[in-house]
């Protein structure tokens, strides 16, 4: 794992289980988190993909979103470096 980077499988959850999940990891992200990476899938998981991308991206924790490296992985930007 990258310093920094916290990784979450979202993988065969539902939109509560995700949310639950990513309301869990931002809520013990500390100052040496700077990115949340949700790994959702590409084929099934474009539904909590868009679900991500729609609900945090008000969240006062979150300053932006990004696509990850490739279209199963969202990256939510808690800091800049």
């Amino acid at each position: 794992m990258q310093p920094g980077f916290h990784t979450i499988d979202l993988h065969g959850k539902t939109r509560v289980q995700a949310k639950i999940a990513v309301d869990a990891a931002l809520r013990r992200a500390d100052a040496s988190c700077y990115r949340l990476r949700l790994i959702h899938g590409h084929n099934s998981g474009t539904g909590i993909r868009e679900f991500i991308r729609e609900e945090y991206a008000v969240h006062p924790k979150v300053k932006r979103i990004l696509p990850g490296a490739n279209p199963g992985i969202t990256e939510l930007v808690l800091r800049e470096l």
